[in-house]
């Protein structure tokens, strides 16, 4: 049996916005802590979650999830969540304050990229500071990928 402290530990992904590094180039991310209630726990440990459409957005002295959708936990009766409600995310000041000034000055946008948790098994979201594409942008991932997918097939028949 191995040591204890050597045992790897992997993030369980429960939502991915897939869409979010084709339509933005991705500037930098950070992780952020969501404020959840115990049956939007529950609904997240199911793997029940969808970011595809949400964003963040900064109001007042706090950043705030938009849009995002934790389904009801089946079990919790009356005592549910509201599936689309806005979630505050935990940031620093400091963070914050820079993504304020990204938003602000450079038009930025906050995009969720996945909902996870983490070794000590708290629910994180990965969000990232992103400048939407244009669409010949776009075009360029998408004949950049389907290069590199050629290129591999092309190397494994020789």
């Amino acid at each position: 049996m191995a040591p204890k402290g050597s045992q790897r530990t992997v993030n369980k992904v429960v939502a991915e916005n897939r869409k979010a590094r084709f339509n933005y180039e991705i500037i930098d991310t950070y992780e952020a802590g969501l404020v959840l209630t115990g049956t939007e726990v529950k609904s997240l440990r199911e793997g029940k979650a969808n970011i595809a459409e949400s964003y963040a957005s900064d109001e007042g002295d706090e950043i705030w999830l938009i849009n995002s959708h934790l389904p009801e936990y089946l079990q919790a009766n009356r005592f549910n969540h509201e599936p689309r409600r806005r979630r505050k995310l935990l940031l620093s000041k400091r963070e914050i304050n820079r993504l304020r000034a990204a938003i602000n000055r450079e038009g930025m946008t906050l995009v969720p990229l996945k909902i996870y948790f983490n070794e000590k098994g708290r629910a994180k979201l990965e969000l990232a500071l992103a400048k939407g594409k244009k669409l010949h942008d776009k075009r360029e991932t998408e004949k950049e990928r389907d290069w590199n997918r050629q290129k591999s097939r092309l190397l494994k028949a020789n």
